[in-house]
């Protein structure tokens, strides 16, 4: 019985041990508008995958653009605006197709007013003196953010209320913390209970900026990661996509929401 014992234990342990050995980390790059998202993609992608490991970096599609173009170690890189992967795989930096995932969509949110019940022309008002958006040089958000604005004629109006953030997060916590009013970010992020629970939102009209087409790619350093490729795989499956139509995302040929 001992030796019995014995030899599970031994089993168990080599087993572990396999599987310990065989376990890869891929680190991604990801737009910030995904970052509530993504966290509970990864999580629900690790119950399957045990042993592996999805190190997941938010931040500014630009940013991780130009990072990627000078060397910066990545796996994967999920861009806000599908041109950064495209030109990333024109130059070679790529090992897979550029795969489109979903469409992004802004609205206006603020934590202290009803958002819901403003358009874009209360941005004019007086007693708004501060509004949050992305860095329209670098983050898309904050480039559809301006297009919208321009498209409206609001542009000239309320620019001296300006202010930027990094990133569409660091924007939505510039209104979160106080530091404007109200904010044109990312609705994956106002859907999240975090923000929702501080008030509603006033979707802004597609028709204003131009689509916010969101894509993909396997990076070249993760040619040979077989975890990088079942990564990629797992964001095209049910629960992958389940998860981005619970932020708000418009999946690929899905019809856009008004």
């Amino acid at each position: 019985m001992r030796i019995s014992m014995t030899k599970l234990l031994v089993g168990l342990l080599l087993s572990a041990l396999a599987q310990i050995a065989h376990a890869e980390k891929i680190t991604v790059a990801a737009a910030a508008d995904l970052k509530f998202a993504m966290d509970e993609i990864v999580t629900t992608f690790k119950s399957s995958n045990a042993g592996d490991e999805v190190e997941v970096i938010y931040g500014s599609s630009g940013k991780f653009n130009t990072q990627m173009q000078q060397g910066a170690p990545f796996d994967l890189f999920f861009s806000a605006d599908i041109a950064f992967p495209r030109e990333l795989a024109k130059n070679g930096l790529a090992a897979s197709e550029v795969k489109p995932y979903a469409v992004g969509r802004i609205v206006l949110w603020s934590a202290s007013m009803d958002a819901s019940k403003m358009t874009l022309g209360s941005l004019t008002d007086s007693k708004i003196t501060h509004i949050a958006i992305a860095n329209p040089q670098h983050a898309p958000y904050g480039k559809r953010a301006e297009e919208a604005l321009r498209s409206s004629s609001l542009w000239e109006k309320i620019e001296s209320k300006l202010v930027y953030g990094e990133n569409i997060a660091n924007t939505a916590q510039f209104v979160q913390t106080g530091n404007a009013q109200v904010g044109i970010i990312a609705l994956s992020l106002a859907v999240n209970p975090e923000l929702s629970s501080k008030g509603g939102y006033y979707l802004i009209p597609d028709m204003l900026h131009a689509p916010l087409e969101q894509g993909f790619i396997i990076c070249k350093r993760a040619e040979n990661s077989a975890l990088a490729k079942r990564f990629a795989n797992y964001i095209g499956s049910k629960p992958a996509r389940a998860v981005m139509t619970k932020y708000g995302f418009v999946l690929p040929g899905e019809a856009v929401r008004k």
